[in-house]
């Protein structure tokens, strides 16, 4: 196998010493996708908030940062992914407002309506069942609380063709355009359906909201 496509391969569940730096690496190169996001959400400091494929953990400390009286919950299936994040946050975790666990978005370890908000970054396009998984997130928000997904690549992204082969390689990633994200949101049940995108970067951004 080349290179590329042991890096590649990496990006559905990161393994071992290479996975750990790929993790590290997209707390960098996932931020300006992830401050782009934020942009059109509103938190209050008091939220519990969820990450679902919280990766090396920097959009929990983004969160956390911002929930200053809340608490911030991030789940990955890697194990490699939640070392890293605990790292990452290792000072919210000592002030017990952060904690890491290793689950799967299939099965999440958490009550029905615990949280505010949950967030999902770049990695939606690995669930196993995307609605029924969206089904699993609804049930754990808050009655009126919003799911996030931001993702780097879509269906009608300036770049999408001269990526797909790449895109192809990363594990048997999915990848859907504006509409076809906006229908899964309603397919699974939520309301208030808003999609932004900027086209030039080929960057996404869906919520929706669990009906009261």
């Amino acid at each position: 196998m080349s290179m590329i496509n042991t890096v590649l391969n990496q990006w559905r569940k990161p393994t071992g010493r290479l996975g750990q730096l790929l993790v590290w690496a997209m707390n960098f190169s996932h931020s300006i996708l992830i401050n782009w996001g934020l942009k059109y959400i509103s938190i209050e400091k008091h939220y519990t908030i969820l990450d679902v494929g919280c990766g090396g953990g920097g959009t929990v400390r983004k969160l956390a940062g911002i929930a200053v009286h809340g608490k911030v919950y991030g789940i990955d299936l890697s194990e490699e992914s939640v070392t890293v994040s605990r790292r990452t946050n290792r000072r919210f975790i000592k002030m017990r407002r952060v904690e890491i666990q290793n689950s799967s978005v299939s099965y999440l370890p958490f009550s029905d309506n615990l949280f505010d908000l949950v967030t999902a970054v770049n990695t939606y396009y690995y669930w196993p069942d995307l609605v029924g998984d969206m089904k699993e997130i609804r049930r754990v928000l808050k009655p009126g609380g919003k799911f996030m997904i931001l993702g780097e690549a879509y269906k009608g992204g300036k770049h999408f063709d001269r990526n797909r082969k790449f895109l192809e390689m990363m594990g048997g990633a999915t990848y859907h355009g504006i509409g076809e994200l906006s229908e899964l949101f309603s397919v699974a049940g939520y309301s208030e359906v808003q999609m932004f995108e900027k086209y030039e970067w080929d960057f996404v951004c869906g919520i929706g909201k669990k009906p009261a």
